[in-house]
Parts: structure tokens; C-alpha cells; sequence
């Protein structure tokens, strides 16, 4: 029997849900406008006002949100509430030293532990089972987000935080351990792990886990879910709406419900803004309708996918978004880490070489590589191999810094990364991680 943390949300009437959601987007543009420079600069610009805005039917007059925008406002200026009323801070890794700060009031929280009670209760959790935390603690909104999600439903948390495998296997063993929450190729690292040590699924209690942070693949969850003996679930956030959460995936397996009383998705023409009919693919784009401190009206996510209201096995009647088949952008998640080759190229300037490189990105038994090319300057040219090997190592400890993962660096001979006569080849993405 499926199990709801909040049903009469979960399966609300599309009447009534649309009727909530008109009522809390017209307070919260209201909010934003009067509290919210940068915002209120940009609408008065487009010629919006508040009164404009009746319900959802209108969200489509209201400007945009990007990245770009949020990394202008850093760190404040898109604070919708004082500071004295925010309880808590996190934060993406920036691409040039400016990260995006988002800010959340005890309510946010509250709002977001929410969410990602629904998703563990999705998942077959219930105040019995025992939830392992993977998911990286501190600015990270992974661990944090179902750590608080864990508690709600009332479940015994193991805020284990990543890395350390053997204790993780441990105390997944001698707690019981039911429910594990983590990257997916952490996962299936833990899989692998697993077996290395004699045990089989028989030796754990798991019976499934929740797995976001990072694109992954039907084959991937296959493989997870015989190598742990579980039902690997999938959810969906972003650190600018809240974190995990803004979506979760139920029984069906067959995409994520958006928490649509918090988040009104919609999917546009990436290039021309146009708001795009359901059914079709286009770019991801969310307003927070329940957000206090940092309210993103119409936030540009650059994920690809699309939006689905077709009837549901599990009972929910939340819209459900189907894992995202790409980006509209640049970007790179790797190992859960956002990467842009901006960053990489940021690092090489400071360096003193020329942007000349080549990233080449591929999953090998389940974990991301990264491995970067650069062309030495010939000035700085050496066939001697601890001249570049020393090199090399310097560059890798930089890019270390800038992305906050280890990538494999390779100085090559100058001029011998292809050219190309029209836009520069800087990124080679081995994974088959859409279709």
C-alpha cells in the first residue's frame, strides 16, 4: 500500500492545487517587488507590476532568473528577508571565485525538510527505519537537506556524511541500516565495496535508497539495486530553490514529482524564452512560491527534460518531471560537483598559460574522471618528464582548489590540441548518460 507524508497535498485536485498555487505566487511577487532591489529593477524594467499578476496564467509576464543574475547579487542582493531572520546559509562552488549564496528562515527550512520528508516516505520510509546519510555535509545542501527530511518522519539518522567507506559499510551492518541517502555513483561505489569485503546484500538490512547530486543512467540503478539489494530511488533540487527535494520519484519509477504547492515549473524554448505545451523537451524553469529568504521567481535551471501530468500508479497527482536529458548550458556535474570550463580556464590564465585545453569527462565503474588537456606555452615547453610532471601536479592542486575535485592533468606538446574554424571543442563527455 502506498504511503503519503502529506496526502492531502500529495493528492490534491489539480482545481485545487492550481487555486493554492494562484494565492501564494500573487503574495510572493508582492514580497519580492517590495523587498527585492534587483528583482524590482528588472520587472520595472519589463513594465510588471504586482496588481499585473493575478495567478499562475500570468507567471509567463514575469522576467527571468539565471545564474548569471544571482552571481550580480552576491551576496545580498537578492535577500528577501533581514539577516537577523535567516537561521542558515549554503552555497554552490563558484566559477570564478563568486559562488551562489542562497539564505533560508527557519520556515525555509521547514519547507525544505518537508519536501524531502515526502520523498524518504516515497521511498518506503516510516518512523521504523534507519536512513544513512552519504550526501556531503556543510555548504552542500545534500546532507542537510535529508538529514532534516529524516528526522521529520522520524526515523533514526546516521549523519555519516561521505567518504570512509569501510565505517560506512560498518555501520550500516551493525545499525541496520534501511534506507541509504547519496550520490548514485557513491552507491554503487559502496556496491562494489561491498562485495570487495566477502559480504553480499544478505549482510545488510538496506531496503532502498535516494540517490541525487549527479546525472545517472537506467543501467546505473539496475546495477545499484542488485549490487545492494535495494530500490534505488531518484530525487531531484538545486541549491538556488532549496536542495534536494524539489522532486522525488515514487513506486512507478517513472519520474519525479515536483513538490508543486513550493516550486510551478515550466519548460521554455532555451532560446527564445517561449513557454513550451507539456509534453515537449525543453529548459527547466522554477518559481518558489513558498521560499522566504531567497524567492527565485522564474529560475532559468538549464536542465533539459520534460514535464508529464499523466495519470500515476502511486496515487499523487503532483506533476512529474522526468530526469533531466542534458543542459542548455555548459556546465558539468561531476561527482556532484557543478564544473564549468570557465574555471579551468580561469585557473590556466593565472597560471601564465594560454587557454588551450581539452576536458574530457567519462564514468568508469560507476565514478566520474576528469581528465584535462593543456597545451604548454613554448617558452615553457620541457621534455625533461619531472619538469612537467611537476607541472602537471601544480596545475592539478590549482584546479583542486577552483572545483573542489581532483582532476588528472596532462601538459602536452604546443599546437597538438585540434583547432577548429568556428566555436573551440573544449569539452568531450564520454558518459552515455542520456538518451
Amino acid at each position: 500500500m502506498e504511503r503519503y507524508w502529506n496526502k492531502e497535498i500529495e493528492c490534491m485536485s489539480r482545481e485545487d492545487m492550481k487555486k493554492l498555487q494562484d494565492a501564494r505566487l500573487v503574495a510572493q511577487v508582492k514580497h519580492v517587488y517590495e523587498n527585492v532591489k534587483y528583482y524590482r529593477d528588472l520587472m520595472d524594467k519589463k513594465g510588471v507590476k504586482p496588481e499585473d499578476i493575478k495567478g499562475t496564467d500570468d507567471l509567463h509576464k514575469l522576467p527571468f532568473l539565471s545564474k548569471a543574475d544571482l552571481r550580480e547579487g552576491y551576496p545580498y542582493g537578492l535577500l528577501a528577508k533581514p539577516l537577523s531572520e535567516c537561521v542558515r546559509i549554503h552555497s554552490t562552488s563558484g566559477t570564478t571565485g563568486k559562488r551562489v549564496v542562497a539564505f533560508y528562515t527557519q520556515n525555509d527550512v521547514d519547507m525544505w525538510e518537508e519536501c524531502c520528508a515526502r520523498a524518504i516516505t516515497a521511498a518506503g520510509g516510516t518512523n521504523e527505519d534507519v536512513v544513512q546519510v552519504a550526501y556531503g555535509y556543510g555548504l552542500f545542501t545534500g546532507g542537510m537537506g535529508v538529514h532534516g527530511g529524516s528526522h521529520k518522519v522520524g526515523c533514526l539518522t546516521l549523519p555519516m556524511s561521505s567518504g570512509n567507506t569501510e565505517r560506512q559499510i560498518q555501520f550500516m551492518q551493525d545499525l541496520g541500516a534501511t534506507i541509504l541517502c547519496c550520490t548514485p555513483s557513491y552507491a554503487a561505489y559502496l556496491g562494489e565495496a561491498l562485495h570487495d569485503m566477502g559480504l553480499t546484500p544478505d549482510d545488510i538490512k538496506l531496503k532502498a535508497g535516494i540517490f541525487g547530486a549527479e546525472p545517472w543512467t537506467e543501467e546505473m540503478r539496475h546495477s545499484i539495486e542488485e549490487s545492494l539489494g535495494i530500490k534505488a530511488f531518484d530525487i531531484y533540487g538545486l541549491t538556488e530553490s532549496s536542495g534536494p527535494g524539489v522532486a522525488f520519484e515514487c513506486c512507478e519509477q517513472s519520474g519525479m514529482h515536483i513538490n508543486e504547492d513550493n516550486f510551478i515549473p515550466e519548460i521554455i524554448d532555451p532560446d527564445t524564452g517561449e513557454v513550451l505545451p507539456e509534453g515537449e523537451v525543453g529548459e527547466l524553469v522554477f518559481t518558489s512560491i513558498t521560499k522566504e529568504a531567497f524567492p527565485l521567481l522564474r529560475y532559468r535551471t538549464r536542465d533539459l527534460c520534460v514535464l508529464s501530468r499523466k495519470k500515476c500508479s502511486c496515487g499523487r497527482t503532483l506533476i512529474k518531471m522526468a530526469k533531466p536529458k542534458g543542459r542548455s548550458d555548459d556546465m558539468l556535474i561531476i561527482r556532484g560537483v557543478n564544473v564549468f570550463p570557465s574555471q579551468i580556464e580561469t585557473v590556466l590564465i593565472e597560471q601564465g598559460y594560454s587557454p588551450n585545453y581539452l576536458i574530457e569527462v567519462d564514468r568508469v565503474n560507476n565514478t566520474d574522471t576528469l581528465d584535462v588537456s593543456i597545451e604548454m606555452n613554448p617558452d615553457k615547453f620541457s621534455d625533461k618528464v619531472k619538469d612537467v610532471q611537476k607541472e602537471e601536479r601544480a596545475l592539478a592542486g590549482a584546479m583542486k582548489d577552483m572545483l573542489g575535485i581532483n582532476p588528472k592533468v596532462h601538459l602536452v606538446s604546443p599546437k597538438s590540441i585540434a583547432r577548429s574554424e568556428g566555436k573551440a571543442v573544449r569539452v568531450i563527455d564520454k558518459r552515455k548518460l542520456h538518451d
